[in-house]
């Protein structure tokens, strides 16, 4: 009898860090390769794969242990919401604590997977040889992450200045005195217009439907202590209306700082959290305009016709999914849509799998846990409903996520924290009940 093939690991971020624990958990053979030089992903500050969008002052947006994984629990001492050389060295302890560092090959980059016969021809270029080698796998784990290929709207017009995405954006001593426009208003636009306020003559950010910015702290509390499993179950209108007059009674309502309340419902689109943006608009540190229309050389116009002088545009525009190494007939990412069951299993591809490729309302590192643990009990022999029954169940998901959330390319992947974390806990420990009795989460 032959050994069984090897699983094929992409990525050595978080999701592929914890992919790799639970094949080991389950002694199943794997091979995981990394395009950097080292683990940690977009978190690996300037990380040498040219991919990761962290920024000197990054701190994490969900409060540490919601961030933290099942079974490595977050230090005490450390504040509620890490720095990102905090986040890189929890990692580094995860690494450590489950012995994965022998198993990952570094300055490898996967350049091509292909189905062949019941396994996946994977070419993988080793950047420190520059040679290129081709072999089968049984199957093949995607984790390269959804935060690396940036959406750059065009700007219409000359423009004399410097234009970034954010994923360039490193710190604020480049925009000292510069007249600056910072255009989105999700968390990074937000945390980015925030620092440069401080430093720039003036910062403008231009956003084409605003966005809930809620604080990080409420009653002395991180704001995501309040989401609590019982009341993930309640109405989404009860939910709502509870946070609603939770920021009414604390904060006010955010039009009253000077920035205006989205169209759409709060919960009905992806929050912004900063504790300072609102207050530093509301002392005029910060402008707020409509979307740009156009640029001169030295301007920027916006949608509402206002002009201002501009020597820098910051695009916090997010990005694309991209997964430049399957080829079109396999997975072609449709303006960000991309048909998985449960977010994870490609239903037409056997042995495909996608870990961390969700966008929680909440932290990701215990979602991409439990998608390991239910991709490696798969790996394992467990099994999967029909291809039109996966189909089905994904129609079903996307319509339900269309109903919620508002029509943008950033909510495709969207899932909420509690009812995503129980339900894959519930598919996994009700395997794990079957086919082993004595196992634990």
């Amino acid at each position: 009898m032959t050994d069984p093939l090897p699983v094929c690991i992409i990525g050595a971020g978080l999701s592929g860090m914890t992919s790799a624990k639970h094949l080991l958990d389950r002694s199943i053979p794997f091979e995981w390769f990394e395009i950097g030089s080292s683990y940690g992903g977009n978190w690996r500050y300037d990380n040498d794969n040219g991919r990761s969008a962290a920024y000197a002052s990054l701190q994490i947006d969900t409060s540490k242990d919601r961030f933290a994984f099942s079974d490595l629990p977050m230090p005490k001492a450390w504040p509620d919401y890490l720095h990102h050389t905090q986040v890189l060295e929890y990692l580094g302890k995860y690494m450590h604590a489950f012995e994965l560092g022998d198993h990952v090959r570094y300055r490898h980059e996967v350049t091509l997977v292909e189905p062949a016969g019941d396994g996946w021809m994977v070419t993988v270029h080793d950047l420190a040889n520059d040679t290129m080698n081709a072999k089968l796998y049984r199957a093949v784990i995607v984790a390269n992450g959804h935060h690396w290929a940036p959406n750059v709207p065009r700007t219409e017009g000359p423009f004399a200045g410097r234009i970034i995405h954010a994923q360039e954006y490193r710190s604020p001593e480049p925009y000292i005195g510069a007249n600056v426009v910072v255009v989105g208003a999700g968390n990074t636009a937000v945390d980015i217009a925030s620092e440069l306020s401080w430093h720039a003559s003036t910062v403008t950010v231009a956003t084409r439907s605003g966005a809930y910015v809620l604080p990080r702290y409420v009653l002395g509390r991180p704001l995501d202590t309040f989401s609590t499993p019982t009341a993930s179950k309640l109405p989404l209108s009860v939910q709502q209306a509870a946070y609603r007059a939770l920021l009414l009674a604390t904060r006010g309502s955010q039009s009253s700082y000077g920035f205006p309340e989205p169209d759409g419902p709060l919960l009905g689109q992806h929050p912004t959290v900063n504790q300072d943006f609102l207050g530093l608009v509301k002392d005029g540190q910060i402008r707020v305009r409509r979307t740009i229309s156009r640029t001169t050389e030295t301007e920027v116009v916006f949608a509402d016709g206002t002009h201002q002088a501009c020597d820098a545009i910051i695009y916090a525009t997010g990005y694309r999914i991209s997964f430049p190494f399957l080829p079109d007939d396999v997975l072609a990412p449709d303006d960000n849509h991309v048909a998985l069951y449960k977010r994870v299993v490609a239903p037409d591809d056997e042995g495909l799998y996608f870990v961390g490729l969700i966008q929680p309302v909440g932290a990701l590192p215990p979602l991409a846990e439990q998608q390991a643990r239910w991709v490696a009990q798969l790996i394992d022999g467990a099994a999967l409903p029909t291809p039109a029954m996966m189909k089905a169940e994904v129609q079903r998901d996307q319509a339900e996520v269309a109903a919620r959330y508002d029509d943008r390319p950033r909510h495709t992947i969207q899932v909420d924290y509690w009812p995503y974390l129980q339900h894959m806990r519930q598919v996994c420990d009700e395997i794990d009940a079957r086919d082993r009795p004595n196992a634990t989460s």
